[in-house]
């Protein structure tokens, strides 16, 4: 239960807690109901943790339940990838439930509610109902159809069920009143008529589809759910959600609770946006590492447990508010940091020649794979006389704050010695090409004596190392609020999200990484093996997150 160590609390599981210790349920549960009209992202994910993790705390059980009823926009290609998030979260589902599954019984309920006078056939078309609804401060108007028979509208219920009529020309509304101050209520359409959709779960079988606000009230109480926690949106819903099973002969009447969804900085969760990211080709697609999707976030190297963490540092709250996105990258960083073996890659090679090592050594030396776990054990790294640095680690002239390797100054090649810069070889365009440096033999090890060495660089072999393609992802928008004061969002896409860096040599051991493996390449971030494009031998890395925040000291405009 909530309060217990190590379990996080909120308001959600107070009431909770308060339902058990007063008998009002004797176990929970919960459902996470998402429409397969996209693929699941981080805001999913905080519902997610909420839903399964209430189940397994308590203990109680979670149903993943399908919200299929728009055919239109919903394929069994998003079923199959939200089944594979939820898993890869590390949650596994009571039951599997589609929406489609009850629509005999959705159809039965609302014969019963035109049976008791609850519900009418209205034959207004949908720029007539809007304007027959009314307004926030002006009540509606019923619609003319309104005092139709119980007899005439079992009769014309039947018949859209048959298909005699065409696309918006009839809808089932409920009958509640057209003067409430909460629009929801002015009888809100309960069915409409949608031909010629091929459904993933009922093929052509139906030709009339009821609307999520009728369905997902009866949904949660067959299915026995005790808590039906819904983002705020639907607090305005959830009169007629109640509205729903109050007029219905049926047993079990959850409880709807609201919390605040998740909204995240340099990113947008409208599933609308995304899809049309998608489709544009903003991205490559919807698992494209620079998307706030949980396919996207894995792809890119995020585990489960840094979002579960993520999560849970967020909280459950009814205060709308923007998370930094510093939260959720610290979150991959703080897993990471524990987890990743250390490796050496340089993004931006420059030769340098050790002049007085000899040419044919080979020199195997020891590193750990982790500064921090001596479990992680560790590697053999090659020396040769050849070695490339990054060129950001040298300038011909620095200051006593540079740490790096400057004509005429030392530094030492990470588990290895103490080098001398002592030429900067420069091409006809004056560009440096080549560093000539001499080693110190005496410092494998240990400091030199009397002499001060500026810093530590990392390294690869010249001679041995292999050269992959590595992708430097960074935030997709480059302002905080993406169409923030009714501006496109699109124009406020980040050109610098992506950079394809092809010249990347790494020590010959990366080479055999396998898909989804992540290291820390030393001083350079995190990096994850691209499941989708790497192949055996050739791993395309993906940059996960770098070693710290460049973003925190840029200032919204």
């Amino acid at each position: 239960m909530s309060g217990d160590s190590g379990t996080p609390t909120n308001f959600i599981r107070q009431i909770i807690d308060d339902d058990l210790a007063s008998g009002k349920h004797a176990t929970i549960h919960t459902r996470f109901p998402p429409e397969p009209n996209g693929y699941l992202h981080i805001g999913h994910a905080k519902s997610i943790v909420l839903n399964f993790g209430i189940a397994a705390d308590y203990p109680g059980s979670c149903n993943l339940r399908f919200d299929d009823t728009n055919p239109a926009k919903e394929e069994e290609e998003f079923v199959e990838a939200i089944k594979d998030d939820v898993r890869w979260l590390g949650y596994d589902w009571a039951e599997l439930r589609f929406a489609s599954d009850y629509f005999e019984q959705l159809y039965d309920y609302a014969v019963e509610l035109i049976r008791s006078g609850k519900a009418f056939i209205c034959d207004l078309d949908a720029d007539q109902v809007r304007e027959y609804r009314g307004t926030l401060t002006e009540p509606g108007r019923p619609s003319p159809n309104r005092e139709r028979s119980v007899d005439e509208n079992l009769d014309l219920f039947t018949r859209m069920r048959a298909g005699e009529f065409p696309d918006g020309s009839r809808t089932l509304r409920a009958k509640i009143d057209m003067a409430s101050p909460n629009i929801n209520m002015r009888d809100p359409t309960l069915y409409r008529i949608r031909h010629g959709l091929i459904h993933h779960q009922t093929g052509d079988e139906w030709c009339i589809y009821p609307m999520y606000d009728y369905t997902h009230p009866i949904s949660d109480a067959i299915e026995g759910i005790t808590h039906s926690l819904c983002t705020l949106e639907f607090e305005d819903h959830r009169p007629l959600y109640d509205w729903v099973l109050d007029n219905i002969t049926i047993a079990c009447h959850p409880r709807q609770i609201e919390f605040s969804r998740l909204n995240l900085e340099y990113t947008v969760m409208s599933k609308r946006r995304l899809t049309q990211l998608v489709q544009e080709r903003r991205v490559s697609g919807w698992d494209d590492p620079r998307m706030p999707t949980i396919a996207g976030l894995r792809r890119r190297g995020y585990t489960p447990e840094s979002i579960r963490s993520f999560c849970d540092a967020i909280g459950v709250t009814k205060s709308e508010g923007t998370v930094e996105m510093g939260m959720l990258e610290n979150s991959i960083r703080g897993h990471l940091d524990g987890i990743a073996p250390r490796r050496m890659a340089v993004l931006d090679p420059l030769k340098v020649v050790i002049t007085n090592y000899p040419q044919d050594r080979v020199e195997a030396l020891t590193a750990d794979n982790h500064p921090k776990d001596a479990a992680m054990g560790s590697r053999e790294i090659v020396l040769t006389r050849e070695v490339f640095i990054d060129r950001a680690d040298f300038r011909e002239e620095a200051n006593k704050k540079y740490k790096r390797l400057v004509l005429g100054g030392e530094v030492r090649l990470r588990n290895a010695y103490v080098i001398r810069c002592d030429e900067a070889v420069k091409d006809a365009a004056g560009e440096i090409v080549e560093l000539r440096c001499t080693y110190d033999p005496d410092t494998l090890g240990q400091n030199p004596e009397g002499r001060k060495v500026r810093g530590v660089i990392h390294w690869v072999s010249a001679t041995l190392a292999k050269r992959v393609e590595v992708r430097l992802y960074d935030r997709l928008f480059r302002t905080a609020h993406p169409g923030r004061g009714g501006s496109d969002f699109l124009d406020d896409l980040n050109p610098d999200s992506l950079k394809v860096v092809g010249n990347v040599v790494i020590e010959p051991a990366l080479a055999e990484a396998m898909p989804g493996q992540r290291f820390q390449f030393e001083r350079e971030g995190y990096f994850c093996v691209d499941p989708v494009d790497s192949q055996p031998g050739a791993p395309v890395f993906n940059r996960v997150v770098s070693l710290r925040d460049s973003w925190g000291k840029i200032a919204e405009d």
